[in-house]
């Protein structure tokens, strides 16, 4: 349920109502627009006269959320989330651009592949430190001495970080490194997880289940969202279906659909979402102009040799092309690249 007040609510008459809401069961959050106040009551109470609220002063209206994810809902914050990391913002009208390898390999790698990014102005490294993989036999990552490298290399280059958890009992260890969580696609709906990342004061990339709906992924987010943790943003990153010519389906509609519902930030992956190096620049493209808030994009200096992922890393020259190629393409939409 959903309380919008009157715009000159005072702050007695906003206590009043979040008592009244409390008493009758309600958990509250409040979402502060430019010119009213929300608050979101969560609780399923189907049969609940919404007129008990209607008639306290300060109360503007009432309405029920229809959707299932109400946290996440354009009904409950109207106005783009917009998520600031140090001088980074992720939404609104910012484009912002993550990049770096699949995983963390040495130092030599990482401070290479670093500067790289520093110069394309782009200013989030990507790094996996731990590494899921369908194997157990292939290399899983270089656990907190890779955070330890991603971490140096980021400051070397005044670049914020944003690496994979896999794990609950990885979170206070990623949390000292790390500026971003991700959640990779296999754990969207590792709800213990997610519930204790929602506690945690680090934003959170979600990525998309290999097979998630819609639905499901913002119903992830909500897990997060109703723990306390405002900054989630998600991330397509292509679902299974019967193709084969490509690695995964990368689903460009979710992303308007998503806008439409949603008040969170959409991140694009087109490097997972194809698998393939000579389809992420034009997906990468695709992503910009279908209202993306953000590329993640996976780079290597040395991509045949790569221990994870080589055949989907752009060469550095690559990726710079594609840079300037994206700037184009944000401000003929109305975004700035940052």
């Amino acid at each position: 349920m959903v309380v919008v007040l009157e715009n000159n609510a005072t702050d007695e008459e906003i206590q009043n109502i979040v008592g009244h809401l409390e008493n009758f069961g309600f958990s509250i959050h409040k979402s502060q627009g430019v010119q009213r106040t929300i608050i979101g009551a969560i609780g399923v109470k189907p049969d609940f006269d919404t007129r008990k609220i209607r008639i306290l002063k300060g109360v503007y209206d009432v309405y029920r959320v229809t959707a299932p994810f109400k946290l996440a809902s354009r009904s409950f914050k109207e106005l783009d989330t917009v998520i600031k990391i140090k001088d980074v913002e992720i939404g609104g009208k910012n484009l912002a651009l993550m990049a770096g390898p699949c995983s963390i390999e040495s130092e030599e790698q990482i401070f290479k592949l670093a500067e790289v990014v520093a110069k394309s102005g782009t200013k989030i490294l990507r790094g996996g430190a731990f590494k899921p993989r369908s194997s157990p036999y292939s290399f899983q990552g270089m656990g907190e001495e890779g955070l330890k490298l991603i971490r140096k290399a980021a400051d070397e280059f005044g670049l914020v970080v944003i690496t994979e958890v896999m794990e609950i009992a990885q979170i206070d260890l990623i949390a000292k490194y790390a500026d971003i969580f991700q959640v990779g696609a296999r754990n969207m709906q590792n709800f213990s997880l997610i519930k204790e990342l929602g506690k945690a004061k680090l934003p959170v990339m979600l990525k998309r289940g290999l097979s998630g709906t819609i639905e499901e992924w913002l119903m992830s987010a909500e897990y997060m969202l109703a723990q306390g943790n405002k900054n989630v943003m998600l991330c397509e990153r292509g679902i299974r279906t019967f193709e084969k010519y490509t690695r995964n389906t990368f689903d460009l509609s979710a992303i308007p659909v998503v806008h439409k519902k949603s008040h969170l930030p959409v991140i694009a992956d087109p490097s997972h979402a194809t698998g393939l190096r000579d389809q992420v620049a034009p997906m990468a493209r695709a992503a910009v102009a279908a209202g993306a808030d953000g590329l993640m994009i996976e780079i290597h200096h040395d991509p045949e040799n790569a221990l994870s992922d080589g055949p989907q890393a752009l060469l550095p020259e690559q990726y710079n092309t594609l840079v300037g190629e994206l700037r184009l393409i944000a401000q003929a939409i109305g975004r700035d690249l940052v």
